[in-house]
């Protein structure tokens, strides 16, 4: 759980925040992979080019790795970072995207059922999916959530209060 939340200005009168998430550090693992087997496959290229092509092969090297590592690391990094889920008393916020921002709203009071998902490498690095039933939509889902469990309970004590 993130210790940065929503700025002040995005919430309403009377709102608190109560829980400001981000997807687990796990959706890194594979980028992060790939990026060291970028790395490696540039110092290979660079190491078998002729002593000859020097220093230019060094540029060429350097500049194929870094076009291959921003798709395969640098964007999946910036869509983990500006992927946020925040939980008000008043409503359940998303908020994603790089360049083009993408959010979603869902009052509190639509909540009908909190549902969450654990597969088998979710439970190794202790996370989950998250699904809200509401009233109106279709389920909205927040994947890889660090201590879904608790963070399912919180939510749901949330939503017995509302209703009491």
């Amino acid at each position: 759980m993130d210790v940065m939340g929503l700025p002040a200005k995005l919430l309403g009168t009377g709102e608190t925040e109560l829980l400001h998430l981000r997807s687990h550090g796990k959706v890194l693992i594979g980028p992060t992979l790939w990026l060291l087997a970028l790395a490696a496959a540039g110092g290979v290229l660079f190491g078998v080019m002729p002593a000859s092509w020097r220093p230019w092969s060094g540029w060429v090297a350097t500049a194929l790795a870094v076009g291959f590592a921003i798709p395969a690391y640098v964007l999946p990094l910036l869509r983990w970072r500006t992927t946020t889920y925040t939980l008000t008393n008043h409503r359940l916020i998303t908020r994603a995207g790089i360049l083009n921002k993408v959010g979603h709203d869902v009052p509190v009071a639509r909540i009908t059922n909190v549902a969450y998902e654990r597969s088998l490498s979710d439970r190794v690095f202790g996370c989950g999916s998250l699904v809200f039933t509401t009233s109106a939509e279709a389920p909205v889902v927040l994947t890889d959530i660090p201590k879904v469990e608790e963070v399912g309970v919180a939510i749901s004590n949330l939503l017995f209060g509302v209703r009491a």
